[in-house]
């Protein structure tokens, strides 16, 4: 059950949703105290408003807010956080929006991340105040709730976690702590144990940084072996300076968030397993940290991969698809029936769908419809992308088999996609999201930070896949 959904409605009070254009016809149907209360609140149900209406003895009757045009769940975090203390039950319906979304917007408005705030007077007041619960409303799975919101809240908290307190030893803790509450098995390779185990491009990545942040390998296994196989990759890169082909400060100063994709796949991964799903689930994230010193790479360094494929490096900025590709051919090697992986990978993707619509990539048409459908189901939506094979020749390289960047300033989400193809063979299903995984600025539910995206649209499609509804 989700901190903030109860099942009992008893002392609940009223909530009633209305939007805008069914304010008149509504308020039409009150008594007279109720319709005196708000005009002279001189309230309107734009999104988000709230109006408290008294009894005679001064104590909450019933609260009326507003939904706007009534199509954004979302507006109930907003109302969530508008509302005192207490305990609340929806009054009517809730038109076209999933009664789900409204309980996971309801729950995800009291997300705070503050780890790092001093005890001062407004802290502990907030701290202290008890956020406002909603009965349950009909048709919600409070299970289904509570599992995303906790995999929401995870991705957030460990995107948000700055890179001092998140390296590659302490996104092992993290996997670990994934591992031990659901029973999952957990192997970690660290440092020169990658070159003995064949995964040189991760290793390559990771050996400028300071010996206590070492690359590692983090396998994660769960569920019956018999089952069929899903696979989930997430890039590690805790931080990210760019190596030597350093960035500049405005575009380095977010690169805690160059884990993203490993938070993700950590946050599935704990929806996978809580819902006991008929999978045998395994979770690959190369965790690395991209740092400058003696020993980093160099531009137009050749590097093996575990593949055997050597790729020149044509910018050491461009790393995550680096450690990917080990990962993605490990990965690749057991045939699974569903791989999926995530990354913070180009900028060119915020260009070509801003932050907010993480780009899909994937060969697949029936995968790719499924995804997207999943998407508008959940208010999540995801854009395809094309992995078109022309464009592979801008990764052409005159002394090795590969480059790590394109010599086209052009379709750069394009050719890291491509890049990524060249360590999944064909036949896999396959989907690749270049996401943001962060928030620019805050919005009902969704405070500026680290973000979860795509979530419940991928949760939906394995799920279908992988039993018989």
């Amino acid at each position: 059950m989700p901190d903030h959904i109860v099942e009992t409605g008893a002392r609940a009070v009223p909530l009633h949703a209305i939007t805008k254009n069914a304010q008149e016809s509504w308020l039409s149907g009150q008594d007279a105290h109720t319709r005196a209360w708000l005009r002279a609140a001189a309230f309107t149900a734009e999104a988000g408003a709230v109006c408290l209406v008294p009894d005679s003895n001064g104590e909450v009757a019933a609260v009326v807010a507003g939904l706007g045009a009534g199509d954004d769940p979302w507006v109930f975090a907003q109302i969530a956080a508008r509302l005192p203390a207490g305990r609340y039950q929806l009054a009517g319906t809730l038109g076209d929006m999933a009664p789900g979304a409204v309980a996971l917007a309801w729950e995800l408005a009291s997300y705070r991340f503050r780890r790092y705030k001093s005890a001062g007077a407004s802290e502990a007041e907030a701290d202290a105040k008890i956020w406002p619960d909603l009965v349950r409303p009909d048709g919600v799975d409070p299970a289904a709730v509570g599992r995303k919101a906790r995999a929401v809240a995870l991705v957030r908290d460990l995107i948000n976690t700055p890179a001092s307190d998140m390296g590659p030893a302490e996104l092992v803790d993290a996997a670990e702590a994934v591992a031990t509450r659901f029973d999952a098995g957990l192997r970690v390779i660290v440092g020169e144990g990658l070159l003995a185990e064949n995964y040189p491009a991760i290793y390559a990545v990771g050996q400028g940084a300071a010996p206590n942040r070492q690359p590692r390998l983090i396998d994660m296994v769960w569920g019956d072996p018999k089952a069929p196989r899903l696979t989930l990759v997430g890039k590690g890169v805790c931080f990210d300076t760019g190596g030597l082909d350093l960035k500049p400060s405005s575009n380095m100063k977010l690169m805690k968030k160059d884990m993203g994709g490993a938070a993700h796949v950590l946050g599935l991964a704990s929806m996978v397993m809580d819902a006991a799903l008929p999978v045998r689930l395994r979770v690959l994230i190369p965790a690395v940290e991209n740092s400058v010193s003696g020993a980093a790479m160099r531009p137009l360094d050749v590097l093996k991969t575990r593949k055997g494929m050597t790729v020149e490096v044509g910018n050491t900025d461009a790393e995550g698809r680096l450690i990917l590709a080990d990962a993605l051919w490990e990965a690749a090697r057991e045939q699974p029936a569903l791989l999926v992986d995530f990354a913070t990978l180009t900028g060119a993707a915020r260009v070509a769908l801003g932050p907010d619509v993480p780009v899909l990539f994937t060969p697949d048409d029936d995968l790719a419809r499924d995804l997207s459908l999943a998407g508008d189901n959940h208010g999540e939506p995801v854009w395809r992308l094309p992995l078109y094979r022309p464009y592979r020749r801008m990764l052409d390289s005159t002394v090795a088999d590969i480059a790590n960047i394109s010599s086209s300033p052009y379709g750069g989400a394009i050719t890291a996609a491509l890049f990524l193809a060249e360590f999944v063979p064909a036949g896999i299903p396959w989907a690749h999201f270049d996401i943001l995984a962060w928030n620019a600025s805050a919005r009902p539910g969704r405070p500026e930070g680290g973000e979860a995206m795509a979530l419940g649209a991928v949760f939906e499609v394995i799920t279908r896949r992988f039993i018989t509804l």
